[in-house]
């Protein structure tokens, strides 16, 4: 791409991603192409200088809340979730370290042979030698979503921004799928999200946000360069700041 030249916004940034995003067209599970083509997304943007920090979610595999509402009991099916986000954490290190992108997982909860247990400078150390840093097990607690463990860890790495990776290329009034007339916001407050039930996250993580003055980029993560692009200040996308 030609736009290495363009003067980059951020310099340490947290992706935040579904773990839908890693299924592609199946139903569940892990489609090898689709994480490596997030993975090469990842790459551009390292290759720009940023540090990168990533959470993904474990949706693909296993969903806490959906198993509480099964009859789980809620504490074992969010821990169960946690361990689902390691799996996708693992996957990505694996694809990344393909491309020669030095990864390291690093996880809430204790597992010395598959990840590094979180020390926040150990972290930030990492992220200074340009090595992209997976947060895996979301905060290690219950009740929490990997929404608020992104926006934690983003706060504790002192990155500039979150970029939220979905499936739209911003947020928008109402759901653009079912809404030919939705209107796409270019930028938005964090109180107009929680007010308005804008669904960009839940509402401890816009709140953490909001009281770190954290802005939150919503991108679409299908759209081919789009991570690259609005780092180099190009893309569609809607900010939530304050």
């Amino acid at each position: 791409m030609e736009t290495t030249e363009t003067p980059v916004t951020f310099k340490r940034v947290m992706l935040k991603i579904s773990g839908e995003a890693l299924m592609g067209d199946q139903g569940f599970g892990l489609h090898p192409p689709t994480v490596q083509r997030i993975a090469e997304e990842v790459k551009s943007v390292h290759e720009l200088g940023v540090e990168i920090c990533m959470v993904i979610g474990g949706g693909n595999i296993f969903r806490g809340l959906q198993g509480s509402a099964q009859g789980m009991e809620r504490t074992t099916a969010d821990y169960m979730g946690m361990l689902a986000t390691v799996m996708n954490a693992l996957a990505m290190q694996s694809a990344l370290e393909g491309q020669g992108i030095h990864t390291r997982v690093i996880s809430a909860i204790t597992m010395n042979e598959v990840a590094e247990p979180y020390i926040r400078r150990r972290a930030v150390r990492h992220l200074e030698k340009k090595r992209v840093c997976i947060f895996a097990a979301g905060t290690g607690n219950p009740y929490f979503t990997t929404d608020t463990a992104a926006t934690l860890r983003a706060n504790e790495m002192s990155c500039e921004a979150i970029f939220k990776g979905t499936k739209v290329d911003g947020v928008y009034d109402k759901d653009p799928a079912k809404f030919p007339d939705a209107k796409r916001y270019e930028s938005v407050s964090y109180d107009d999200v929680l007010s308005k039930r804008l669904g960009v996250m839940d509402a401890s993580a816009i709140a953490l946000a909001r009281d770190n003055n954290l802005p939150i980029i919503v991108f679409s993560l299908d759209e081919p360069g789009g991570f690259r692009g609005i780092l180099a200040g190009q893309g569609t996308y809607t900010r939530v700041q304050g």
